[in-house]
């Protein structure tokens, strides 16, 4: 059997004196960046001028609850005992613990309401802005990987990583198969299908993209948590599934209920027809 690859990444990757720069705030300053020029592209792609209009703002908005969202989901779902004995410490996003169910509810009021204030077609804009969320996901997975946390359950599998909190027992390299499906996987998946609720009689309505990645990532996120290590200060609910498990089962059923909502409300409008200029493929 081949030796256990044993972690020892250093999680920060530029010292400049007290200022340090670690890999996972680095991550997810790239996952931003990419997400922005993607969904630029696509709204020049769609001529969405009142999302163009309002694009710089909504992203200020987006990443915002993002940070937000993520630490106080993690907060609130996963260790809310802890962080109300040490409050300061819900403000060290740096050290991780960021929940992504947690941003994506956050996510999802603040664009609703952005959108709503701004008079822009929330569903459109979604679909547009959730195709490229998978880059963030899997460059955060990534980051997670090198900080030596979220560690998945013992193996005996070749590939298996020590990793220093996890004892001296080789481990699931479970952050990898999350940035592989969750962020590589559903990205090619979102990306692939992105143009359909812009064609003539697809079938696909708008905001059905947004309905195929809560639903994708929640069945990914179930998979991969099989062999992702629970958290220590939760364990199994009923002792028979994660709290990850549990909230992506939410995230599936209510990708199920919005496909069906906009399917039958894009059938109840007659399906009328987008202009031609948005019919094109990229």
């Amino acid at each position: 059997m081949p030796t256990p690859f044993v972690h020892s990444f250093d999680p920060v990757a530029v010292s400049l004196g007290p200022l340090q720069i670690r890999w996972y705030g680095l991550m997810y300053v790239l996952g931003f960046t990419a997400s922005y020029f993607l969904v630029r592209y696509q709204i020049r792609r769609r001529q969405f001028a009142e999302l163009e209009m309002h694009f710089e703002n909504l992203n200020l908005v987006l990443i915002l609850s993002v940070i937000l969202g993520g630490r106080l989901g993690y907060v609130l779902f996963y260790n809310p005992a802890y962080y109300f004995r040490h409050p300061l410490e819900i403000l060290a996003t740096w050290e991780g613990g960021m929940s992504f169910h947690g941003a994506c509810l956050l996510l999802i009021v603040s664009g609703w309401l952005f959108c709503r204030k701004y008079g822009i077609d929330f569903w459109k804009g979604a679909d547009i802005y959730v195709a490229t969320f998978p880059i963030g996901l899997g460059l955060g997975r990534i980051g997670n990987f090198i900080n030596g946390e979220l560690f998945g359950r013992p193996t005996d599998v070749p590939w298996g990583v020590i990793f220093t909190d996890g004892g001296p027992v080789a481990r699931h390299p479970s952050q990898l198969y999350e940035a592989l499906l969750e962020g590589l996987l559903l990205f090619a998946l979102l990306w692939s299908v992105k143009a359909r609720p812009w064609e003539q009689r697809s079938g696909w309505p708008h905001g059905s993209i947004f309905a195929l990645f809560l639903i994708g990532y929640g069945v990914l996120r179930m998979v991969v948590e099989l062999f992702r290590e629970p958290d220590p200060q939760i364990g199994f609910l009923f002792g028979l599934v994660t709290m990850g498990q549990s909230l992506s089962l939410v995230m599936v059923a209510g990708g199920l209920f919005l496909w069906m909502f906009r399917v039958r409300k894009e059938k109840n409008r007659g399906g009328a027809p987008v202009a031609a200029s948005r019919r094109k493929r990229p």
